[in-house]
């Protein structure tokens, strides 16, 4: 069992997340078991689902993943990843640009670019399967060793569950305030900032980082 693991036997629903927080994988790696629903019902205001913060020369930056709802689609699963504005082709420069004298990005870059890829216009990937991808390698980085579940029809029985589905952000906002790590470029809230910014900045320290934040469950 993972030294992070905080709530043996409950299991933690979170929503969709690319390219996560800090934040978002402190709270995942506190459980055994997680579920991410992709089924979660969509909302165009939550632009976490598809976009997310780094830090380059002039402060913060968000990267967006550009999607197409399908008419009558309700839930993120639903939604693909669209092909406009070759972010596929923009974002490696963005997070070069940004990362590129920090001490680890070139030992993680190549683990990342995989996911930038152009879409197939026949069969557009859903944009929590690529959500998933990412969370995928960004655990393996991380060491987080919490089982993570296809869909809330999976919850082991008998399991505790905490459901940050909604205001993931605003629930967790403790621990993301007590987040502080060594940056390249300094951030007022670096919680708050994609996982990236601390992989590259610290490395294997990242993972050492996530067990040093307060535990989630106090302040949720």
């Amino acid at each position: 069992m993972s030294p992070l693991i905080r709530y043996p036997g409950s299991t933690v629903v979170l929503p969709p997340r690319l390219f996560g927080s800090l934040t978002y994988y402190a709270v995942l790696a506190q459980y055994p078991a997680a579920v991410i629903d992709a089924a979660t019902r969509y909302n165009k205001n939550t632009k976490s689902v598809h976009r997310y913060d780094i830090v380059d020369t002039s402060g913060r930056l968000s990267l967006t993943v550009p999607v197409s709802r399908p008419s009558g689609a309700t839930r993120w699963c639903d939604v693909a990843v669209s092909g406009h504005g070759r972010w596929w082709e923009e974002q490696p420069t963005a997070l070069e640009s940004a990362y590129g004298r920090t001490p680890f990005f070139e030992f993680y870059i190549d683990r990342l670019l995989p996911l930038f890829s152009a879409p197939c216009a026949d069969s557009p990937e859903p944009i929590t399967a690529l959500c998933a991808r990412a969370d995928a390698i960004i655990r393996k980085i991380l060491s987080i060793d919490t089982i993570v579940l296809a869909d809330v029809a999976h919850l082991p029985a008998g399991s505790a569950v905490t459901d940050l589905r909604r205001d993931f952000e605003a629930r967790t906002a403790a621990v993301a305030a007590a987040a502080a790590y060594r940056q390249l470029r300094p951030d007022a809230t670096p919680g708050t900032l994609s996982v990236l910014d601390a992989i590259f900045n610290l490395g294997p320290e990242a993972a050492l980082l996530l067990a040093s934040l307060p535990d989630a469950g106090n302040n949720l």
